[in-house]
C-alpha cells in the first residue's frame, strides 16, 4: 500500500491533532493513578501540552505540578516510567509507530509571570503612559 501524502497544511495539523491525543492519554493515565510511582500518586500533575515531531516519532511532554509541587521529583519519576507510559500511548493511539516520549518541566507559567513583573514595575508603567499620550 503506497505511502499517504499529506500538503503540508494538512500534514501541520495531523502533527497537531496527534500531539493533542497524546496529551490527552498522558494526562487520563495520570489523572487515574494508572502509573505506580509513589513521586506521581502523591501529586497531582497537568500535561499542559504535547509537541510532536513531523514525522510523529519524537513527542516532548510538558508538565507541570499543581500546588507547587516538587517539578524535578515528579520530571524525574516520569522519565523512570516513560517505557510503561510510551507502551500505554502506542496502545491508545493506534499509530503505527510510537512516539518517543521525552518529559519535560512547563515553563511558560513562569516566563509568564517574570513577563508580569516587568511590566507592573513602575518605570515600564510610566513608559507605557508616556507612549500612549504621545
Amino acid at each position: 500500500m503506497p505511502r499517504q501524502q499529506f500538503t503540508p497544511e494538512q500534514q501541520s495539523v495531523r502533527v497537531l491533532k496527534v500531539g493533542e491525543r497524546v496529551r490527552h492519554i498522558l494526562s487520563e493515565l495520570l489523572a487515574r493513578q494508572e502509573v505506580h510511582d509513589d513521586t506521581l500518586s502523591s501529586n497531582s500533575v497537568s500535561v499542559t501540552e504535547v509537541r510532536m515531531s513531523p514525522d510523529l516519532r519524537n513527542a516532548a511532554a510538558y508538565v507541570k505540578p499543581l500546588l507547587g509541587a516538587d517539578e524535578e521529583a515528579i520530571v524525574t519519576a516520569l522519565k523512570q516510567n516513560t517505557a510503561f507510559l510510551q507502551r500505554e500511548v502506542a496502545k491508545r493511539l493506534g499509530l503505527k509507530f510510537a512516539p518517543k516520549l521525552r518529559f519535560r518541566s512547563d515553563e511558560t507559567f513562569d516566563e509568564a509571570e517574570r513577563i508580569d513583573k516587568l511590566l507592573s514595575d513602575p518605570r515600564v508603567s510610566r513608559d507605557l503612559g508616556e507612549g500612549e499620550h504621545g
